[in-house]
């Protein structure tokens, strides 16, 4: 099983993943520079807030040109949560900065018109519905999970859509693209179906 390294650019529930891989006995470290996120076997990249405020802090960080090394020429798994995932699209309404793209998408505010009268943002338990019950989802019998959001990824390709869920408007709530995934939800506020979901990362 590979140890889990944490993207600490000041952005995210950092200490809750830890104790989270703690527990399970997987080996866990937070990376708040390169020199240590260089030998990374798993990465995870968390995020909260807006997502020209959270691409900016990675790009300040000094991380960024490692990461893209890692993810993109070394096919190191990576797990964004949140805007951690927004972040890895082309752009997104919320700003006008470009984000890592990843994956082809941007990244889109609720449509209020679909939602009618469901408050934004987006806040508590809501179902959700895998397309594979491989990777992420194995063994997680009727996943629920906790979000906290406006906005939301929009994949170009529906290949890359991992799971989804339903706010007013159906929308994706995790995606994949080869080593590249990410949820919408935050699986280290997620109870057992979060545990078993950041296990199964570790065990990709």
């Amino acid at each position: 099983m590979s140890s889990i390294t944490l993207v600490n650019y000041g952005l995210g529930n950092i200490q809750a993943f830890v104790h989270i891989y703690q527990r399970l006995n997987i080996h866990v470290e937070v990376a708040s520079c390169p020199e240590q996120l260089t030998k990374a076997e798993k990465i995870i990249l968390p995020g909260v807030g807006a997502f020209d405020w959270a691409i900016t802090r990675l790009n300040n960080s000094g991380l960024r040109d490692t990461l893209d090394e890692l993810v993109l020429q070394k096919q190191v798994h990576v797990l964004g949560v949140c805007v951690g995932m927004q972040i890895m699209a082309q752009g997104s309404e919320e700003g006008s900065l470009p984000g890592l793209g990843w994956i082809d998408s941007e990244v889109a505010r609720f449509n209020p018109a679909q939602t009618g009268d469901a408050p934004l943002p987006h806040m508590g338990w809501n179902d959700v519905q895998p397309v594979t019950t491989e990777n992420l989802f194995q063994g997680i019998n009727a996943p629920r999970y906790y979000f906290l959001h406006s906005y939301c990824i929009v994949p170009h390709n529906n290949g890359d859509v991992l799971a989804s869920s339903v706010y007013g408007e159906n929308f994706t709530a995790a995606v994949n693209k080869d080593n590249i995934f990410g949820t919408q939800f935050h699986p280290e506020k997620s109870h057992q179906w979060g545990i078993d979901l950041l296990r199964n990362f570790a065990e990709l």
